[in-house]
């Protein structure tokens, strides 16, 4: 299939780019996404490939019917795709699907064996789901990151020194999904290698929109695990992919067991599978990882750089606007001659509104999607917002009696390679209006959650999506 243009065309590949959602003054406006890094919608040929592939749905790995055939050869074809998506080899590596990076990164973990005085290095700027799962399992040293939310390697440098011999794994993400900084992931895995450690890459921000390759285990640089989320790659099916070395995970016995772990059991003894299979207990989600495949695929076609190319025109186009905007503080990097070095997630904050009134006016007044608050990375915000150790506790003992309405955080908009410059300048008029105090509505916050909804109006989700209604039948 020939692709469009980025700037114009692949936004008719993206399911749903055309609806139109209600606003506060009663008219209906054509919703913008701008929290893609959150997730991302549907792609038209996952949609369309997971409808067609519902009529041959069936059990998979021991049903002898053409259908259980045809989904177990579908479930294997997705795990092979997805190893060349990430560079992996087979012949070196597996793939285990499951259900998110959350899941994948925890079943890393716990399947590592860790012991008492191993540690694993990870970073001030990563996701929670990158750094708690180690917190449980072994001693953590976070790397610091710069006032701009930059990683500083010389302090990797310096842990990777003061951690000599213990250091068992390092875990970095290749992409914030804070301020969009891209790492130098084979630079720093070739050192941790040297310390001795495995490396692994946290690809859920990454993987959409820059080209992952975990490189020949030969190769001092390579990836010995990566993860990714299918929700942030317009595949929201439910499933994620561990993907690292089938030595590691050949050793040892699986974090949950139970059907399809197994060779053989008897009353007193079991005799594990080997990988993926080991890893991988219960029916498996055979149409999440089906639509992962049909999702690579077609980012496969599209190609990387295209999207890379048009989500960066994007984020300088945005840099730019939102520096006329009066009030507006960008984090990070706001430099639009380098929006190509980096992804297209865009922290601000806007002087004398909360984060979560600014998120709040756009979606109810403007039907602009965006995300606010700490996105999951609690201590890189605080970092970037400058708070010392004392306004943090004084925050979190706020947060912890039941009062999210001074939690600190951030407003985020987030691209996806569907998104367009008319979009970007109607989210920049949106967020003008908002910083000259001309919105319509007035708002409410509830304390516990610190949400702001407007006085007298709530948009009727039943009239656009029937759930609770009796579906209509054909015919």
């Amino acid at each position: 299939m020939d692709y469009p243009n980025p700037t114009r065309g692949l936004r008719d590949l993206v399911a749903g780019t055309e609806i139109e959602v209600p606003v506060l003054d009663g008219s209906r406006r054509r919703y913008i996404n701008f929290a893609n890094a959150a997730s991302t919608p549907a792609l038209k040929a996952v949609r369309d490939g997971i409808d067609r592939f519902l009529d041959y749905y069936s059990s998979v790995h021991r049903g002898t019917g053409f259908k259980s055939q045809l989904a177990t050869w579908a479930y294997e074809q997705a795990r092979h795709q997805t190893l060349a998506f990430v560079g992996a080899r087979p012949e070196t590596h597996t793939c285990i699907f499951g259900k998110n990076t959350t899941e994948a990164t925890n079943k890393l973990a716990r399947r590592l064996a860790l012991r008492d005085g191993d540690v694993v290095l990870t970073t001030e700027m990563e996701h929670h789901s990158d750094d708690l799962p180690f917190r449980a399992v072994a001693q953590v040293a976070h790397v610091a990151v710069d006032a701009q939310g930059r990683l500083d390697e010389v302090d990797f440098d310096r842990l990777l020194r003061q951690h000599q011999g213990k250091v068992r794994l390092v875990a970095i993400t290749g992409a914030s999904n804070v301020t969009g900084y891209l790492n130098p992931l084979h630079r720093l895995a070739e050192k941790a290698h040297a310390a001795g450690a495995l490396f692994l890459a946290d690809c859920a921000q990454l993987a959409p929109h820059r080209a992952v390759d975990m490189r020949d285990l030969a190769d001092p640089a390579h990836l010995d695990f990566v993860v990714l989320s299918a929700h942030k790659m317009y595949a929201p099916y439910g499933t994620g992919a561990l993907i690292g070395r089938t030595d590691i995970f050949e050793a040892g016995e699986p974090d949950v067991r139970g059907g399809g772990t197994v060779e053989v059991v008897t009353l007193d003894s079991v005799a594990w599978a080997g990988p993926p299979d080991k890893d991988e207990a219960g029916s498996p989600n055979v149409v999440g990882a089906v639509a992962l495949a049909l999702a690579l695929r077609e980012l496969g076609a599209i190609g990387m750089p295209a999207i890379a190319r048009h989500e960066a025109e994007l984020t300088a186009h945005a840099l730019r606007g939102l520096r006329r905007v009066p009030g507006v503080r960008l984090f990070g990097d706001a430099d639009p001659e380098r929006a190509a070095e980096r992804l297209g997630v865009i922290p601000f904050g806007l002087d004398g509104a909360s984060h979560f009134l600014v998120a709040a006016i756009l979606g109810h007044e403007f039907g602009i999607g965006v995300r606010s608050g700490c996105f999951c990375a609690h201590p890189y915000v605080l970092r970037l917002l400058g708070m010392d150790r004392a306004q943090s506790e004084a925050s979190r003992a706020r947060i912890l009696a039941g009062d999210r309405s001074e939690m600190p955080g951030m407003t985020r908009i987030s691209f996806g390679l569907y998104n367009t410059i008319e979009e970007v300048d109607r989210f920049l008029e949106a967020l003008s209006v908002v910083a000259a105090g001309g919105y319509r509505g007035r708002y409410q916050q509830d304390p516990a959650s610190g949400e702001y909804r407007p006085d007298g109006w709530a948009p009727d989700f039943e009239a656009a999506f029937p759930l609770s209604s009796p579906a209509a039948r054909p015919g």
